[in-house]
C-alpha cells in the first residue's frame, strides 16, 4: 500500500510532507518523492530506496514553498527507480499527481494519448492520469480532475497539483482510501490519518467517487454526479504515539507486544455486566438469528485476522464463515444474499452491485 500527503497552508510544505510520508513508512514502499510550487514554479524530488535517501538529496538540493504533494510507492507498473517513483508530471513540467491503486485501461489511454503527441517518462499506469490531467485542462483544475476520473477504470486515489494555481490541490477516490484532513485555512491529503495526526484532528473520510478541491481559503467535496457533498469532519480521538514505533524496532513488534491492552481496551468498552454492546451496528438480536453465513474481507493483517476468526466463529456460533482477499472479491460474483453477514477489513473494494 502506497502513501499519500498533500497541504497547502502557510507552513513549510516540506517538513510537513516529509513527516506525514514518515508516519505511512508502515505501509510499505520502495522509493519515495515529492513534488511543491513556488512562486509559479514546479520543483519535483524523487529517489528509490527509503525517505533517508530522500532527505539526504533534499539536504544537498533544498527546495521550499507552502504548497505540494508527497508518496511513498510501492512497484507496481515497473521496476522500482527514480523515475518510475512518484511524483510524476505531465509534459512541460506544469502539472503533478501521486496516485494509489491500479489503472486497469492504462494501456490503451496510453497509446491514445502517444497518438496525440505525449510522450511517457516510465513505466508506471500512474503517469497516463498526468497526461489526461494536462489534455483536459483549461485553466480550471477541477473540472480537468472531473473529466480525467471519468476515463479511469480500476482504483485510485490521486492529488493532483497544477504551478499555474499555486494554492490549490485537487484529489480523488475511488476504491482507495483518501482523507482530507482541515485546521482553519490549512488542508491537508493523505492515505491514512496518522500521516496528518501531528496537524489536525478534523479528518473528513471522502467517500467512493468523491472529489475534493482545497486551497487557504477552504474546501469543497463534490459526489460522482459533479454535485456539491456535505461531508462534517471527524474528530480523531486517539494520539499519534499509538500510530508510532514507541521505541520498538519495528511496526510489527510493536503491534505483537500491544495485543493485550488493545485486547483489554476493545473488550472493556464492548462487554457491560456481562452483556455485549455493538449499538453502531444497528442490528437487531432477530436480525442476528437471520444469518446462515458470514464472510470476512480484508486484505494484509486484518485477512489474517478473518482466518483466525473464522475458526473461532465457526466453533462458536455454528454458522459458516468463509475469508477472502478484498483485493480479489472485488473481481467475484460472491455467494451471498440478505442473510449473509459481512466484515469488511478494507471496505474500499466493495462492488457496488453486490446483493446485500
Amino acid at each position: 500500500m502506497c502513501g499519500i500527503i498533500g497541504y497547502t497552508g502557510k507552513k513549510n510544505v516540506v517538513k510537513v510532507l516529509i513527516d506525514g510520508l514518515t508516519r505511512l513508512e508502515y505501509r510499505g514502499y520502495d522509493s519515495s518523492g515529492i513534488a511543491l510550487i513556488k512562486d509559479g514554479k514546479m520543483s519535483v524530488l524523487k529517489k528509490k530506496g527509503k525517505l533517508a535517501v530522500l532527505k539526504e538529496e533534499l539536504a544537498k538540493h533544498p527546495i521550499s514553498g507552502t504548497t505540494g504533494i508527497g508518496h511513498t510507492r510501492w512497484a507496481t507498473h515497473g521496476a522500482p527507480n527514480d523515475v518510475n517513483a512518484h511524483p510524476h508530471l505531465s509534459t512541460g513540467g506544469k502539472i503533478a499527481v501521486v496516485h494509489n491503486g491500479i489503472i486497469e485501461n492504462y494501456r490503451a489511454l496510453k497509446e491514445e494519448l502517444q497518438k496525440k503527441g505525449y510522450k511517457f517518462a516510465s513505466e508506471t499506469d500512474t503517469e497516463v492520469i498526468v497526461h489526461l490531467v494536462n489534455e483536459y485542462y483549461d485553466g480550471d483544475l477541477l473540472h480537468a480532475v472531473q473529466k480525467t476520473i471519468k476515463r479511469l477504470h480500476g482504483s485510485y486515489a490521486i492529488i493532483v497539483i497544477h504551478q499555474d494555481e499555486e494554492h490549490r490541490i485537487v484529489g480523488a477516490r475511488k476504491d482507495s482510501p483518501l482523507i482530507l484532513g482541515v485546521k482553519g485555512k490549512e488542508c491537508f491529503f493523505a492515505s491514512d490519518v496518522p500521516a496528518i495526526l501531528e496537524h489536525t484532528k478534523e479528518v473528513i473520510f471522502l467517500e467512493n467517487g468523491e472529489i475534493a478541491d482545497v486551497s487557504p481559503d477552504g474546501y469543497k467535496i463534490f459526489g460522482p454526479n459533479g454535485k456539491r457533498a456535505v461531508n462534517k469532519p471527524v474528530m480523531i480521538n486517539w494520539d499519534i504515539s499509538q500510530a508510532e514505533k514507541g521505541g520498538y524496532s519495528h511496526f510489527m513488534l510493536k503491534e505483537i507486544f500491544e495485543q493485550p491492552a488493545i485486547l483489554k481496551d476493545i473488550f472493556s468498552k464492548r462487554i457491560v455486566k456481562n452483556e455485549i454492546y455493538f449499538e453502531e451496528l444497528c442490528i437487531k438480536p432477530d436480525e442476528f438469528k437471520k444469518i446462515t453465513s458470514i464472510a470476512i474481507v480484508a486484505c494484509g493483517t486484518a485477512y489474517h485476522a478473518g482466518l483466525t476468526g473464522k475458526y473461532l466463529i465457526e466453533s462458536i456460533a455454528r454458522v459458516p464463515v468463509w475469508a477472502d482477499q478484498a483485493s480479489e472479491f472485488r473481481y467475484r460474483d460472491p455467494l451471498v444474499d440478505k442473510n449473509t453477514l459481512l466484515f469488511f477489513g478494507r471496505a474500499h473494494f466493495l462492488r457496488q452491485d453486490v446483493p446485500f
